[in-house]
């Protein structure tokens, strides 16, 4: 479970940054950025934070709601950064990934000094020093609110996006290549948030099967 630790190793202003969607193939990749501002946070949202990825889908929702909740309080600061499908085809999804982190943390209303990311790579440019940390999100508080704050952010694009195009399971998917994913394209042809660079998604550009 998340604690303080890696964040009380610091002196400054701290942000955890975690991103969501960076397997799927359609829709943007999306970045979270936290700052606890105050460590005096409502029981139940320390109590729960974790790996989104550990979490059902309603305790991940009930999170997010929560740290906003507290945001308004001015306890948290939040920020939310994407790279569109487009800018992924074009730069990669490692660097479009980059570049919606540095978004996330460009968007928060206090500039941190510290970004810790989640994973085992890290930014070449970003706004302050940065440090990477292998399943940080089960691990730092700031980065599993990031986490969570990115993936219900992005599954509920992906919902808006469903009501758009209802014949891919995107409410359910997420994106991800599942066979109704699949059954849509195959009836139905790509749409432009569609990621073109991705080794599927191009098969069925170039021969029509995928």
């Amino acid at each position: 479970m998340p604690t303080w630790e890696i964040e009380n190793t610091y002196n400054g202003i701290v942000c955890g940054i975690d991103e969501a969607g960076r397997g799927p193939w359609v829709g943007p990749v999306v970045a979270g950025a936290v700052v606890f501002l105050n460590k005096n946070i409502e029981p139940e949202l320390l109590q729960n934070l974790n790996d989104s990825k550990k979490l059902s889908a309603a305790k991940r929702e009930k999170l997010y709601d929560l740290l906003l909740s507290e945001e308004k309080k001015g306890k948290i600061c939040c920020g939310i950064g994407m790279a569109s499908a487009q800018e992924i085809d074009e730069l990669n999804i490692l660097q479009a990934t980059f570049l919606a982190m540095s978004r996330a943390a460009e968007k928060l209303s206090i500039k941190p000094q510290f970004a810790l990311i989640d994973g085992n790579r890290l930014p070449k440019q970003f706004l302050c020093q940065t440090a990477c940390y292998i399943s940080g999100d089960a691990r730092s508080y700031s980065i599993a609110a990031a986490s969570i704050l990115a993936k219900v952010y992005r599954d509920r694009l992906l919902k808006e996006l469903a009501q758009k195009y209802p014949f891919y399971g995107f409410e359910k998917n997420a994106g991800y290549g599942t066979k109704d994913h699949i059954a849509g394209i195959r009836e139905h042809g790509l749409i432009s948030e569609h990621r073109k660079s991705y080794k599927p998604i191009k098969n069925f550009m170039e021969t029509g099967q995928i």
